[in-house]
């Protein structure tokens, strides 16, 4: 959740709507700035993102029915952050359910926060390398399609908007402007 200021005060919270994943609250708010707000947010535990990096420098997207985007989509692997659980752990965990592979190294690259006017969802993105194979354990609703692709590839599949999904676009860009140039 972002660092909130001592003086935002809340003067009521409800509860509307609990799932499977989230909760849906109102609250009435006093902002750090005095204005007195209703504010109904989608209470979310967090995600995980990984970009999997091959040694030749290519790297993993999976592409998956999304039913809220009406079609399949291009992603890098990705999902919510287990009760109890750690991000990292989230990350190794997805990345061996979604594409079946465990990696040797993950390193947090960034924190990014999706649709923070209405969502407290807090997605990290790793880099996962040292990638062994194993087989892939995705969840019954899941229908998973890997792809390998060069950087090159992948960014001009955003270019083109072949890949629409915005943290799997933030992630590759990020590692494409900051972290794979130093590695050329």
């Amino acid at each position: 959740m972002a660092t909130k200021s001592k003086r935002v005060k809340v003067l009521s919270s409800q509860e509307m709507f609990r799932g499977r994943v989230f909760k849906i609250h109102r609250d009435v708010v006093i902002e750090p700035s005095g204005i007195r707000a209703l504010r109904e947010i989608v209470v979310h535990p967090g995600s995980v993102v990984v970009l999997p990096v091959f040694p030749d420098g290519r790297i993993l997207l999976i592409r998956q029915y999304r039913y809220a985007a009406g079609g399949d989509l291009w992603e890098l692997v990705a999902g919510h952050k287990e009760k109890g659980e750690g991000f990292a752990a989230g990350a190794r965990r997805e990345l061996q359910e979604e594409a079946g592979y465990d990696a040797r190294r993950v390193k947090k690259l960034l924190e990014i926060f999706p649709s923070p006017g209405l969502l407290s969802e807090r997605m990290v993105i790793f880099l996962a390398q040292g990638l062994v194979k194993g087989k892939p354990r995705p969840e019954d609703d899941e229908k998973i399609i890997p792809r390998l692709l060069t950087l090159k590839t992948a960014l001009q599949w955003i270019k083109s908007g072949k890949i629409r999904d915005a943290k799997s676009i933030v992630g590759i860009l990020y590692y494409a402007n900051f972290i794979a140039w130093r590695e050329i």
